[in-house]
């Protein structure tokens, strides 16, 4: 974590990106990070405006036990379940972030200031356990500026639905896929056009749209090492910035359309593209690319703290690097899939293992919980015959 003295640095590259209109949100949250100040640092010198969570980050986070005992102590003499104590100790850390953002919150008129936290991803299969369990978190955190996070499976659609068509701000995790972008963007649609028949302000509601950078390179350059060609090899580092530019692409048709046009006139929020796991996993690779190279407006960009440092100390903006790069995108995914790569397939498996990796890390998050809470039971439970 930067220090508070390293977060006044100068970080030019950082305002030049928001000057773009990009919103620099961080990928990370933790009691520490929270108590140290080092958020509300963030916030007044790093352009950071929005935070992100996911099960890993909390897991991570609760895992490290930093911040957490008090809590967890008061959790154990309760009695309570560890799923009760999980949703207990993250709804505390993203009401905290919300209070942190509320002055960014409000001065954006919404639209940044927002902190994400996600539906137990062992639902992600299931529509109905989502829509409860996001109208619970946010009736847990109760702060405006919180957005519930909702995967982009098949089961998740119809959720984003029913929760948008609730009032309720949602953040659209796992999307890999061109095809199922565009579902994502109707399922917001659908759920703005339900909220408008509920009587709901559409100028409230607001959306974000996570679609996944690094994760595709990662999978596909494996494949394109295995064929080892020379062509092959030139296409490495290329297909997942091919693959977020077209979703731009996507975007800028959909909240130009005419079904689009009459949710506007009803003061209505586009659905913002996120770029997500924006952290460069090859180090050949520059560590800022899926910042300098993913430049457009009306964007968010989630970072890890690695590649905030970095693009704070060594980003090149440039200015736009997406909307004239269509073509070259579509030429770049087109000579992947010539070299047998199949983008269905792959962007399949990214999404089956992207649902198993939060499952796991909220696995571990639980079995680490539940032993704390045993811990602390047993030690409560000795002070009390010691008396």
């Amino acid at each position: 974590m930067i220090t508070v003295h390293e977060a006044t640095a100068p970080a030019e590259a950082l305002k030049r990106l928001s000057d773009e209109g990009v919103s620099i949100w961080l990928d990370d949250l933790s009691r520490k990070r929270l108590r140290s100040g080092n958020l509300a640092e963030l916030v007044a010198t790093r352009n950071i405006v929005g935070v992100t969570t996911n099960p890993s980050i909390f897991q991570a986070a609760i895992g490290s036990g930093e911040g957490y005992e008090e809590q967890l102590a008061e959790l154990a003499v309760r009695g309570v379940t560890v799923d009760e104590a999980v949703r207990m100790l993250t709804t505390a850390d993203v009401r905290t972030a919300a209070d942190i953002l509320d002055s960014v919150y409000r001065t954006s008129n919404g639209v940044d200031g927002r902190v994400s936290i996600e539906v137990d991803p062992r639902l992600a299969h299931d529509t109905t356990a989502t829509i409860a369990e996001a109208k619970q978190l946010a009736w847990l955190v109760d702060r405006p500026n919180v957005m519930i996070k909702i995967p982009a499976t098949k089961a998740g659609l119809p959720a984003i639905t029913e929760v948008i068509g609730l009032g309720i701000s949602v953040n659209v995790t796992l999307i890999f896929s061109l095809e199922r972008y565009r579902e994502v963007m109707d399922a917001y649609l659908a759920g703005l056009e339900k909220a408008l028949a509920n009587g709901l302000d559409l100028s409230t509601i607001h959306s974000v749209a996570s679609f996944f950078v690094s994760r595709v390179d990662t999978e596909i350059d494996k494949r394109l090492t295995a064929i080892g060609t020379d062509e092959a090899l030139s296409l490495k580092g290329k297909a997942a910035l091919a693959n977020a530019r077209l979703a731009y692409e996507a975007y800028e048709d959909v909240f130009t359309s005419e079904r689009w046009g009459a949710l506007a006139g009803a003061k209505a929020n586009r659905q913002r593209p996120l770029w997500a796991s924006t952290g460069v996993k090859d180090p050949a690779y520059k560590d800022t690319l899926y910042v300098d190279d993913l430049v457009a407006p009306g964007t968010v960009n989630t970072m890890p703290e690695a590649t905030l440092n970095a693009a704070a100390d060594h980003g090149d903006i440039t200015g736009d690097t997406v909307t004239g790069g269509y073509p070259q995108a579509r030429a770049d995914l087109a000579a992947v899939e010539a070299l047998g790569i199949s983008y269905d397939e792959v962007v399949t498996r990214l999404e089956h293992e992207g649902v198993a990796k939060f499952e796991a890390a909220w696995e571990d998050l639980l079995n680490t919980v539940a032993k704390s809470l045993a811990s602390k039971a047993a030690d409560a439970r000795e002070g009390a015959d010691a008396e």
